[in-house]
């Protein structure tokens, strides 16, 4: 009998993040609510850091990443918010990390699921959750 197989992976394009994060800089740059407000975004690895003067920037700046990032085909759902922290002079500075991959207590979740449903799969978490043996019954 053949042997059937499938991947659950969960990975972002960072060039794609890149484009997104140089597109939100440009708007930032040029909208009316936001020139001239030292309102910022930066990229340090697998981390996006918003820097803006006050909330109201600051709210306006993600929305704007989150624009940017979702018309380049960047899943929102990758965005791990960090909260919103005190910067030099009285800005606010918030962390979003990109998360790669399924953390691995969703992976042993999604594991245990599959092991209940008592199908004839053999579930196994790699660098990517892999299903493999999958059998009809």
């Amino acid at each position: 009998m053949a042997e059937n197989s499938f991947d659950i992976v969960c990975k972002i394009d960072l060039q794609e993040v890149s484009n997104a994060l140089d597109q939100a800089r440009r708007e930032i740059e040029t909208r009316y609510d936001l020139k001239g407000t030292k309102s910022e975004v930066t990229l340090e690895k697998t981390d996006i850091t918003v820097h803006a003067p006050d909330d109201m920037k600051l709210r306006a700046v993600v929305d704007i990443l989150q624009s940017r990032l979702h018309k380049r085909g960047v899943p929102l759902k990758a965005l791990g918010f960090g909260t919103v922290e005190s910067a030099a002079g009285g800005a606010l500075r918030q962390k979003i990390a990109l998360q790669q991959g399924i953390p691995q207590d969703k992976a042993k979740e999604i594991v245990r699921l599959i092991k209940d449903a008592k199908l004839k799969v053999q579930a196994a978490i790699g660098v990517a959750l892999q299903f493999a043996n999958f059998r009809s019954a």
